[in-house]
């Protein structure tokens, strides 16, 4: 079953006045449709996949897909149509035994699986607006007002959308996808709970071997290794890792080295399904810079200020100038971040919409999990933070990372 929700869907189409969401964004396809966007999504094109969700939730969810991301898949299980695609990729499924002359069969098995024939260089865009459209007749939506998500579409892709089918009102949903993507289902919620209680195993690993003289990437490479073995021991596997390690009071240098009264930011994520955990701890190989141990204290209290703002119904705003109220009341009037982190979720990177930033009136919602963060970048004396993944329920806030915030002393 998909993560979408199609009575939110249904909603909030038709307070925007649209009769169905094309959604073209790889990462979008697979939150709605459960299916794999397959490599020819690497592009970054539209039309290398596309979900069809009609307001109307009685009307199922329809599907253009690439042949070799769902030829393997039992589609009669999922509740969604799907259209296939042919991209360039030959492929065949073959008995077991071919003989010494296998071409017989193989030509056999190419026309009784309908793989025959030319294949595009990438994909087809122009066949895939083609049978976007057939599911839009289907649904008696050729004529209707569809909305698209303009935020990834290129515009070349969408003046081709709108020549291939004229008669359908294009329209961007982008707000109604980021809205429904915010709030997060028990799936989606319990990927960033174990992906960032992964990420926590690596750093707490990475603290307990790091040593004089070790690079980011010694660093880099024993959080990996506590992550792994975090992962191995949850039978949980990651689909990617983002690694954000910065040594020392050169923040230029990606080559640093540690060295007494070093000061370390890891800022790290580990992906489960997709979904990408942001947490950040910091911590200082030795006696620390009195500046950077009185920073900190501000970054903390602050920290806390802010944590206590993230309550259903309070806006993202009241979190920012809570922050901000705390820093100038602190001695840093001048210190000014555009957010002070963002809600996560499966996309491109770690940071989705909506933000922690200044004057925002979007209502803090249960089922949000927002990456909560007080950092500070010093050239000369190094970079600090303070980072939470936060889960919004009804209540309050519930913190997933376990590991305390303080500056975390190292022996050096």
């Amino acid at each position: 079953m998909s993560d979408l929700d199609r009575n939110r869907a249904e909603a909030l189409m038709q307070a925007a006045g649209m009769d169905g969401l094309a959604i073209f964004q790889p990462e979008a396809f697979r939150y709605a449709t459960e299916l794999d966007a397959g490599v020819a999504a690497m592009w970054r094109r539209a039309g290398a996949c596309i979900a069809l969700v009609p307001a109307d939730k009685r009307l199922r969810t329809g599907a253009v897909a690439a042949d070799h991301a769902v030829q393997f898949l039992d589609l009669s299980t999922r509740n969604v149509d799907v259209l296939r695609q042919r991209i360039w990729i030959d492929y065949l499924v073959l008995p077991p035994a071919l003989g010494e002359d296998p071409f017989p069969e193989l030509a056999r098995q190419y026309a009784a699986q309908g793989l025959g024939g030319a294949r595009p260089e990438s994909f087809d865009r122009a066949e895939a607006f083609r049978l976007l459209g057939e599911l839009l007749d289907t649904r008696g939506l050729l004529s209707a007002t569809i909305g698209c998500d303009l935020e990834f579409v290129p515009a070349a892709d969408f003046a081709a959308l709108q020549e291939a089918l004229p008669n359908v009102r294009f329209i961007d949903g982008s707000d109604v996808l980021r809205r429904l993507r915010m709030i997060k289902s028990q799936r989606e919620l319990q990927c960033l709970i174990d992906a960032s209680d992964a990420s926590e195993d690596g750093m707490r690993h990475m603290a307990q071997a790091l040593r004089a003289g070790m690079t980011i990437g010694d660093l880099d490479a024993l959080w990996e290794e506590g992550v792994f073995a975090s992962l191995a021991r949850k039978g949980r596997r990651a689909s990617s890792l983002r690694k954000g390690i910065a040594v020392g009071p050169d923040l230029s240098n990606g080559h640093a080295r540690v060295e007494r009264g070093a000061l370390i930011k890891a800022d790290m994520g580990v992906a489960i399904d997709g979904y990408l955990s942001d947490g950040t701890r910091t911590m200082c190989f030795g006696t620390p810079d009195p500046a950077a141990v009185r920073i900190y204290s501000v970054l903390g209290e602050a920290f806390a200020a802010g944590l206590e703002k993230i309550r259903p119904g309070n806006t993202f705003g009241e979190v920012h100038a809570a922050v901000l109220a705390v820093t100038r009341r602190r001695g840093m009037p001048d210190y000014c971040r555009g957010h002070f982190g963002h809600s996560i979720g499966a996309s491109c990177g770690s940071e989705e919409w909506p933000f922690i930033s200044a004057g925002n009136r979007e209502p803090i919602m249960p089922g949000m999990m927002l990456a909560f963060e007080t950092p500070f970048y010093g050239h000369g004396l190094g970079a600090m933070m303070i980072e939470d993944q936060v889960m919004v329920t009804e209540t309050g806030a519930e913190v997933i990372n376990t590991m305390p915030r303080e500056l975390v002393i190292l022996r050096s």
